[in-house]
């Protein structure tokens, strides 16, 4: 195990990867306690990279070829049960894949929820998601994207964090003065968690955003396929039916609630793959990205 300051860290990737990383707020962070920046990077000993104490969110650019450009614009929410951010293969590998396909693609370093950073951590990563959101509406001419073709992605917490850009859009919670949409244009969720009712969802996760003895009307309000209805945007899921970490029960429930209101959704549920994988099934030739590439239209 080895932790990395986080400034080294983020120079680092710069000068590997060679995108933009930029603060997600231009100015004031909302719903945030000042304090000192205690956001460490850790790789773990299965090599896996996650941030913690995230309390200063980024987002960092990755930008296809004006050759390749496809003007489909994807950000992408990494995973880490709303503790952490595993910032490599659920964020930076999948963004250098998505770019190799002509999408621009958008690495999201998300807040954990924490009340010593934020007054209301339970809303704290939604804000962040859908400040990403407008932030590559606004910008969408300069970096070559179709305003109308902005994705999200997110893997496991991650996914319940994409889900919930997708289920809660109408509620603002960031200034927006200029009344850009927040509601994405579609949906990736891999192995994600959906729901927080008893019996379904990820308790970790659930535990962190809305705390270890949430009222029931709380456990509903952020299980997103109790959400779903005719305007949440079209969906692409991925799961594994041997998932210990997250059942697959949560893209089952998610489909299902799409299919019933007539959103258009493709679910891929394979026989192994465990949680966590990432882009690549271990031992497997299964590429869930060349499905997910066709279902773009790409």
């Amino acid at each position: 195990m080895k932790l990395l300051p986080a400034i080294m860290f983020l120079s680092f990737i710069s000068a590997i990867a060679g995108q933009q990383t930029r603060p997600l707020y231009p100015d004031t962070i909302p719903n945030s306690i000042p304090g000192p920046d205690q956001e460490t990077t850790e790789i773990k000993p299965d090599g896996v990279l996650v941030i913690h104490q995230i309390s200063k969110p980024t987002i960092a650019v990755y930008l296809p070829s004006k050759r390749k450009a496809t003007g489909t614009a994807v950000i992408i929410f990494p995973g880490g049960g709303y503790s952490v951010n595993a910032y490599q293969h659920e964020g930076i590998d999948v963004a250098k894949q998505l770019v190799k396909m002509g999408v621009a693609a958008f690495v999201v370093k998300y807040r954990v929820p924490n009340p010593a950073t934020m007054p209301n951590p339970t809303i704290g990563p939604l804000q962040d998601a859908q400040q990403a959101i407008k932030t590559v509406r606004e910008n969408a001419s300069a970096w070559g994207i179709n305003p109308s073709r902005v994705g999200v992605l997110g893997f496991s917490a991650g996914g319940h964090l994409a889900a919930s850009a997708g289920t809660h859009f109408q509620e603002v919670l960031i200034p927006n003065a200029e009344n850009t949409s927040v509601r994405p244009d579609f949906m990736l969720l891999i192995y994600p968690v959906i729901s927080f009712m008893p019996g379904v969802g990820h308790s970790g996760s659930s535990d962190r955003l809305i705390g270890k003895n949430p009222t029931e009307a709380l456990q509903k309000a952020w299980s997103n396929e109790l959400l779903v209805n005719a305007q949440t945007p079209p969906t692409f899921l991925v799961h594994a039916t041997d998932d210990g970490g997250v059942s697959p029960l949560n893209s089952i429930l998610f489909y299902e609630a799409l299919r019933k209101n007539k959103v258009s959704a493709e679910m891929h549920l394979y026989q192994r793959g465990g949680h966590g994988f990432g882009l690549y099934i271990k031992g497997s030739k299964v590429r869930w990205m060349d499905a997910c590439r066709e279902w773009m239209g790409l």
